[in-house]
């Protein structure tokens, strides 16, 4: 708005201020150029960033993400190999305890910034619910014909194998204004997830049930402030989380014959795992402060300086994504039976190699490839910020061609209205 309808001289009317995240905040889903962790901007959505040099990533957290989702394809390595194998099913248990709830207390960290605003609604939309759709698809056809199961439906209701993660977190991202608002959210997001585990009338929609079991892990990422993390990586931490591993093996090493591994998934009531309806909420607040502790000992040993695999770290929504299709082919061709797998020199194989591809899904190549499906930019499919196009047009026009004139003819007219007003 010019000065000729502005009584307050040769000024423009502000526009509103660029949304940031909080500081500290990433926001939901990062650009493949300037990502941020920890500081200003997320993966796995790209960060909304102030205005200024851009941040470094934290490499702390890019190296918790690379060494989580490396663990989880040793777990879904691990879990076709547990028929009769205590050692195995061992570690799977140990893994499964924490795997999951530190993945998800970094991406609720990361969440703190999500307020619903068009620009951060349009990331969820491309980061989480489109890659949801696209590979809710892919599983799908990929079962009805490597399985040959031509009957198979492509329900985007029932989210296949791993893909209940992106359910969830497109859940837990919505509800975020919710859990950033009320006084007290763990305790609320920890007694949902008690009463879901007692619920047998919830149903499988979008999983669900692990959706508010799991609740409580995204809710604490949320309420968590840089001094948390590094709080649990100082040095007696780590010395301490020693034989507190140790201890958790032993506790896991014992539970094999006693403890249905069910309970580990968080995808089933107490009624559903055949045992009585209180016996749902003791164990998921068991399971839960197992799950804090084992996960501070993760975060205790995650290197926080820059490593060989810390570039990787942008990319581990790939390594999720892609390393189902290996895990489902081997289960759907038999690969898993293999008699080498039975001793330990095998299982030892299958872990190094579940290792190296969980790595090698995360690096560049494949991200530049399998971008346009994992995070698509889909500018065509969304309206234009009104507010954000402004400040755009603001900022190109000093080196426009017509600035200095505009300039000039708005300092004329400033001229003209003191001497009417003298």
């Amino acid at each position: 708005m010019t000065d000729s309808l502005c009584p307050n001289g040769n000024r423009r009317t502000p526009l509103p201020p660029a949304q940031s995240s909080v500081p500290g905040v990433p926001s939901p889903r990062s650009t493949p150029q300037n990502q941020h962790h920890g500081r200003a901007a997320p993966s796995p959505a790209a960060g909304d960033r102030p205005a200024g040099p851009a941040k470094q990533r934290d490499a702390f957290f890019d190296n918790a993400k690379f060494l989580a989702i490396v663990l989880v394809g040793l777990g879904h390595a691990w879990g076709q190999i547990l028929d009769g194998n205590r050692s195995v099913e061992t570690l799977y248990r140990v893994v499964y305890t924490f795997h999951m709830p530190a993945f998800i207390i970094i991406s609720g960290y990361f969440s703190r910034g999500f307020d619903m605003s068009p620009r951060r609604v349009k990331r969820l939309i491309t980061g989480v619910a489109v890659p949801y759709v696209v590979f809710e698809v892919a599983y799908s056809l990929h079962k009805r014909f490597v399985d040959h199961d031509p009957q198979h439906d492509i329900s985007l209701l029932d989210p296949t194998y791993l893909l209940w993660f992106l359910c969830a977190l497109f859940v837990w991202r919505l509800t975020t204004p919710i859990w950033k608002t009320v006084r007290r959210p763990l305790p609320i997001a920890l007694g949902i997830a008690l009463l879901a585990s007692m619920t047998p009338t919830i149903g499988n929609d979008l999983n669900m049930q692990r959706v508010l079991q799991f609740l409580p892990c995204f809710v604490l990422g949320l309420t968590m402030r840089p001094e948390h993390f590094r709080m649990v990586r100082r040095r007696s931490v780590r010395i301490l989380s020693v034989p507190v591993a140790a201890a958790a093996v032993a506790v896991a090493w014992w539970s094999v014959p006693r403890m249905d591994t069910a309970w580990f998934y968080r995808n089933n009531t107490a009624q559903g795992i055949g045992v009585p309806w209180w016996a749902g909420p003791v164990v998921t607040l068991a399971l839960f402060g197992c799950s804090l502790v084992l996960t501070a000992c993760f975060f205790a040993w995650v290197p926080g300086r820059r490593t060989w695999f810390t570039a990787l770290g942008a990319g581990t929504i790939y390594g999720y994504l892609l390393h189902g299709f290996l895990v489902k082919t081997g289960s759907y061709e038999g690969w898993f039976h293999t008699p080498v797998l039975d001793r330990p020199l095998g299982q030892i194989g299958l872990t190094v190699l579940a290792a190296v591809l969980m790595t090698l899904l995360c690096t560049r190549p494949v991200q530049r490839v399998l971008r346009c499906v994992v995070e698509p930019g889909m500018e065509w499919a969304f309206r234009r910020d009104a507010a954000e196009s402004a400040r755009e047009r603001v900022q190109r026009e000093p080196s426009g061609p017509g600035a200095e004139r505009e300039q000039q003819e708005q300092r004329e007219q400033r001229e003209q209205r003191e001497k009417v007003t003298a």
